[in-house]
C-alpha cells in the first residue's frame, strides 16, 4: 500500500488527483491539505467525494507528510521549492505539479516567474516527468516535476520531427487552445462564464511562461537551437487542449505523409498514452475528456512545405494530476496504466 500525500488540493489539480487515486485499492490517501480549509471535510467541500473519503483538510505544514511515501503538490508556482528539501530529507518522494524545478536555469526561471527560486540545487537534480522521454529516469527519481499541459501537447507533437531532424528548428510554430480551466481556481474577470463563454481569446501573446520549458526540452531532442513562436488561446471549454503546430521543412528534403505517418507511429508505438490517429483522422478534445490521452494527427502542406502536427490532450489529465499519476506509477515499479484506464467520457 502506496500511502500518498496532497498538499494543495482544493484547485482542480486536487480534485483530479483525488478522483483518479481515490478509487486504487492499492493507495492510501493519508493527508490532504490545505491551509484555508483546515479542519473542513474533504467531502464536504467536494460533493463528489461524498462515501469516497473521510478525510479532513490538515495544515501543509503537519508533520503526518513525513510518513507518506509520495507527496504530491498541487500547489500554485512558487510554493513547493519552500518545503520540498524537507521531505526529501525524510525520504519522502515528491511529484511537483507546478514549475519550480522545471526549468534548468534558474535565472531563467526567475525572470519568468518574478521570484528568487529558494533552492536551486534541486532544480538541476528533479526529472522531468514525461515518461514518453524520460520513462528510465523517473523509475529512480526523488523529485519529479511534472509538465506543464501545454509543454506536454506541444512536445509530443514536435518530438519525432525534431528528433528525425526534418524540419527547421528556428522556425516552429505552436498555436494552442485550453479551456478555462486550465488558468485554475480563482476569481479572475477573464476567467468568468460570462467573459469566457462564445468566445475565444489570445493571451501570453509577447511572451508566456510554459515558453521557456518547452524550449528547454525541445533543445534536447533537437541538433540545431530551437526558436518556437508559441501563442495561447483560452477557449469557451472547461477542460480541453488543442494545439496545432507548424514545421517547415528542412530544404532539399523530400517528404511525403506516409513517410511522416510511419515516423509518427514508430515513435509513439508502445506508448500507453501517445494514440497516433490514421490518415485523414484529427482529434478533438473531446475525444479525450477525462482521459490520460493524447491524440495526435500529422498531415503535411505540399504547397508551403510545412509539416502540420495536431495534438489533443485533457489539460487536467495528461497535461497534469494524470501525467503525474503515470510517473507515480514508474516510480513505484507498478504497471503504467493503472488507475489510469478510464475511457473519454462523451459528450
Amino acid at each position: 500500500m502506496i500511502k500518498v500525500g496532497i498538499i494543495g488540493a482544493t484547485g482542480y489539480t486536487g480534485i483530479e488527483l483525488l478522483r483518479l487515486l481515490v478509487p486504487r485499492q492499492d493507495i492510501e490517501i493519508s493527508v490532504v491539505t490545505s491551509r484555508e480549509k483546515e479542519g473542513l471535510s474533504v467531502q464536504e467541500y467536494f460533493p463528489n467525494m461524498r462515501g469516497h473519503l473521510e478525510l479532513d483538510f490538515a495544515a501543509p505544514d503537519t508533520e503526518a507528510l513525513y510518513a507518506c511515501d509520495v507527496v504530491f503538490y498541487a500547489t500554485p508556482h512558487g510554493v513547493a521549492m519552500n518545503s520540498v528539501p524537507a521531505l526529501l530529507d525524510k525520504g519522502v518522494r515528491v511529484i511537483d505539479l507546478s514549475a519550480d524545478f522545471r526549468i534548468k536555469d534558474i535565472a531563467l526561471w526567475e525572470q519568468w516567474y518574478k521570484a528568487k527560486h529558494s533552492c536551486p540545487e534541486l532544480a538541476e537534480k528533479a526529472v522531468y516527468g514525461l515518461p514518453e522521454v524520460y520513462r528510465s529516469l523517473i523509475a529512480g527519481a526523488e523529485l519529479v516535476a511534472v509538465p506543464g499541459c501545454y509543454p506536454t501537447a506541444i512536445q509530443l507533437g514536435f518530438l519525432p520531427l525534431l528528433e528525425q531532424g526534418l524540419v527547421v528548428a528556428d522556425r516552429l510554430i505552436a498555436d494552442a487552445k485550453s479551456g478555462v480551466s486550465g488558468a485554475g481556481r480563482k476569481a479572475v474577470e477573464d476567467y468568468l462564464f460570462c467573459e469566457a463563454n462564445e468566445s475565444i481569446k489570445a493571451y501570453g501573446v509577447t511572451g508566456h511562461r510554459h515558453h521557456p520549458e518547452i524550449c528547454q526540452e525541445l533543445n534536447f531532442a533537437s541538433d540545431e537551437e530551437v526558436k518556437l513562436t508559441f501563442i495561447p488561446h483560452i477557449a469557451p471549454m472547461i477542460r480541453g487542449i488543442l494545439a496545432t503546430l507548424y514545421a517547415p521543412v528542412k530544404p532539399d528534403l523530400n517528404i511525403t505523409i506516409e513517410h511522416l505517418q510511419s515516423i509518427f507511429e514508430e515513435r509513439y508505438v508502445g506508448e500507453p498514452f501517445v494514440e497516433v490517429l490514421p490518415t485523414g483522422v484529427v482529434p478533438a478534445t473531446r475525444d479525450v475528456k477525462g482521459s490520460n490521452k493524447c491524440q495526435i494527427s500529422v498531415t503535411y502542406s505540399s504547397n508551403t512545405d510545412t509539416v502540420v502536427v495536431l495534438s489533443a490532450e485533457d489539460n487536467l489529465v495528461k497535461g497534469a494530476s494524470g501525467q503525474a499519476i503515470q510517473n507515480m506509477n514508474i516510480m513505484f515499479e507498478l504497471a503504467e496504466t493503472v488507475g489510469l484506464e478510464s475511457i473519454a467520457l462523451l459528450p
